[in-house]
């Protein structure tokens, strides 16, 4: 195992997480991980479903870089419109839809029974 070339990776998968951290869609996620983090503790998720809410944090984000990740390039390979990589981006778009709505079908499911049994 080369250290030198593994710390290398690291590197470069955090210069990534800056990159990502730009992106206007990446700072909606995670000002709503902060509101589920924060609702998470307040109304005191069980350790079950804190793995739950995590998952689908990590799930949604990942596929937020994997997208922004094809879109830069797709703007690169095609820098003009072009049917195909229109396609391309708009596939990679509604991964990050399909992990979104799955995710906060699962934070309803966690969350509305503790909300209804406050009020």
């Amino acid at each position: 195992m080369k250290v030198l070339k593994m710390l290398r990776s690291f590197k470069y998968a955090f210069n990534g997480v800056g990159i990502l951290i730009q992106e206007n869609n990446t700072r909606f996620h995670l000002l709503a991980t902060i509101i589920v983090c924060l609702s998470g503790v307040y109304l005191g998720l069980s350790h079950i479903e804190w793995v739950l809410i995590l998952i689908q944090i990590g799930l949604v984000l990942g596929a937020e870089a994997f997208n922004t990740a094809i879109e830069k390039l797709c703007n690169f390979v095609s820098p003009t419109h072009h049917t195909l990589i229109g396609q391309v981006k708009d596939l990679a778009a509604a991964g990050v839809l399909i992990t979104s709505c799955i995710a906060a079908i699962i934070g309803i499911v966690i969350f509305l029974p503790k909300i209804l049994a406050i009020i």
